[in-house]
């Protein structure tokens, strides 16, 4: 699915400060490895759906065994692998002897200590694949899973990982049997080892996944597989929200467009982003947040949510969101089934110009039959104007006022909102008062 970098930012889905994305939020990695190819699996949402399917039933297969993952291997364990296929060691004997092997120790006793403690590791991170082993023995595995449970089964065959993985962890190992474990790890099996510590790190990042769908207890979609653009979402909320409230929502091709309307702080912008985060999570194969989903495989998902200016090339807030507007239209008329999010377009012009822009887009834009589209504005008067279209639909978030205090149901409504509360906004935090006093 295509995705561009703004969109990745307006959805949230990375973000300078890591408690506001999602991928920190869905990030139950233990070890850098892993972490690294949970990044990679959220920075390439999948255009096939059998790639989707195949990347559920793995993090399904997960779900069932999430206490057996092995506690043996840790951040710690990896690092110090690593960091022992790289050291320069003094020359290590090929064949070991007790008078080789002591005479080693003493003579190079800091690359004796380094190698000691690295065998150490490698030896738990050995009994750990082991166990991780035994999980998927008469499983049923999807192919992508099953090819490297395969290929790690086949390189734990290979002595001295056999031999070493089926030692006892408190068992003191001998001058003799350290020298040959770390001779044999760094001139035969270095490639090996490798291999084996990203299989385990991209395994890590699928295991991570299941403990995200289980422990923000996300559901996994249905996709329906059909030429015409398709969204429907039962009890759907942003995940990053503490205390959310859950929305209905439908997208079919008669009715390909919504209008969003409601006041500032009414929900708007956290609806457009939790169904874009949503499809999102569903094109990497990921659960999401809500009762129920079902989509089709969208092409891509574009945004026009936080558009900035550039001061450095002299280029207005308003030119910026022309050019949004330009490349979207570009993009999305390839006759492909494309997801596009736009909040408060035109907000660098006046008024009566930005109803007039805004109103032009809008009915440019529905002539795109292949595409959904969610567009919310302050803008409620042109919504009048959009009725007899009949692909559009009109929904807004209520705010009621009582006593200048602000209640929102953050419940999507049939209808335009006709809310102003930004005056009640500046009455209820005393700036009226303030301004009165000067």
């Amino acid at each position: 699915m295509q995705i561009d970098k703004i969109t990745f930012n307006d959805i949230s889905i990375f973000h300078a400060e890591e408690e506001s994305s999602i991928f920190y939020k869905l990030d139950f990695t233990k070890t850098i490895g892993g972490r690294e190819w949970l990044r990679r699996f959220f920075s390439e949402p999948h255009s096939d759906l059998k790639r989707i399917l195949g990347t559920q039933s793995i993090i399904k297969a997960l779900l069932l065994r999430l206490h057996d993952w092995p506690p043996e291997i840790t951040n710690g364990t990896i690092i110090m692998m690593d960091k022992f296929l790289d050291y320069n060691f003094d020359p290590i004997p090929e064949s070991q002897n007790a008078f080789n092997s002591f005479s080693y120790k003493i003579l190079h006793s800091a690359d004796y200590s380094m190698l000691k403690y690295s065998v150490k590791h490698f030896g738990d991170f050995f009994r750990g694949l082991k166990k991780l082993l035994n999980i998927f023995v008469d499983t049923e595995l999807p192919s992508n899973l099953h090819f490297h449970i395969e290929r790690m089964l086949q390189i734990m065959k290979q002595e001295p990982l056999r031999s070493l993985a089926v030692t006892d962890s408190k068992e003191e190992l001998s001058i003799q049997q350290n020298l040959y474990y770390a001779y044999h790890f760094r001139v035969h099996h270095k490639n090996d080892l490798l291999e084996l510590i990203d299989i385990f790190s991209r395994l890590e990042a699928w295991y991570s996944m299941a403990v995200a769908v289980k422990t923000l207890d996300l559901h996994f979609p249905q996709f329906i597989e059909q030429e015409e653009p398709y969204f429907k979402a039962e009890g759907l909320y942003h995940v990053l929200l503490q205390k959310p409230v859950a929305y209905d929502l439908v997208l079919q091709p008669n009715e390909n467009f919504l209008f969003l309307t409601g006041a500032n702080m009414a929900g708007k912008s956290t609806m457009i982003k939790a169904v874009g985060s949503a499809v999102f999570l569903a094109h990497i194969g990921m659960g999401v947040p809500a009762r129920s989903m079902q989509l089709c495989l969208f092409d891509g998902l574009l945004s026009n949510i936080n558009v900035s200016d550039n001061i450095a090339k002299g280029e207005s807030y308003f030119f910026n969101e022309v050019q949004r507007i330009k490349n979207t239209i570009y993009k999305i008329n390839d006759g492909k089934k494309w997801l596009v999010l736009i909040d408060e377009l035109f907000k660098g012009t006046n008024v009566q110009d930005a109803m007039k822009c805004s109103s032009t887009v809008i009915k440019g834009l529905m002539k795109i039959k292949n595409s959904l589209f969610i567009l919310s504005t302050h803008l409620y008067e042109i919504g009048e104007e959009l009725k007899p279209y009949p692909n559009i639909s009109f929904k807004y978030f209520e705010t009621t006022v009582t006593d200048d205090q602000l209640a929102f149901s953050y419940q999507l409504k049939e209808g335009i909102s006709n809310d102003r509360i930004g005056y009640v906004i500046l009455r209820r935090e005393k700036v009226v008062e303030m301004l009165e006093r000067l």
